[in-house]
């Protein structure tokens, strides 16, 4: 684990605990080259789950491009990093809960968008207009007028 204060490769962890309901942990580790502490947290990886892309390419699931996913959309907006992690938890025990070794990528973006829709409707719109790829300004202000109509 390298240093994100000075680059060292040495640490020790000062602090361990089970966090998430325990599906993580979190350590607290002193860089034994320049003293200072930061934080990191290990996940359990869900092991076997592939992923099918739209143009039927497997990938394994990658935990790191959801939140990085999410990020994006919720750049700028009043999201939380814990609101976003929430998400990826969320997500995570759902998928994990569906049993398979396989899913789509529009399953899990069908996720991300029914959770996006709730907390905020930019970030829902922004996420939408990049996983559903509208075609033009007509595609992205019926989507917008569904989220409209649905307030009045």
């Amino acid at each position: 684990m390298k240093c994100p204060h000075c680059g060292g490769e040495e640490d020790k962890v000062v602090d361990s605990r089970s966090v998430q309901e325990g599906r993580a942990i979190r350590r607290r580790r002193e860089c034994i080259s320049c003293g200072e502490r930061f934080t990191t947290y290990e996940y359990v990886e869900i092991e076997g789950l592939t992923v099918r892309k739209s143009d039927d390419r497997r990938e394994p699931f990658d935990r790191q491009k959801l939140k990085t996913g999410l990020e994006l959309a919720t750049n700028k907006r009043p999201i939380s990093q814990k609101q976003i992690e929430n998400i990826v938890i969320d997500i995570e025990k759902e998928l994990f809960n569906l049993a398979k070794q396989e899913v789509s990528s529009e399953v899990i973006g069908a996720m991300i968008m029914e959770r996006l829709k709730e907390i905020d409707e930019v970030a829902y719109v922004r996420f939408a207009s990049v996983y559903r790829k509208f075609k033009d300004t007509e595609e992205f202000y019926t989507e917008v007028r569904k989220l409209l109509d649905k307030e009045e």
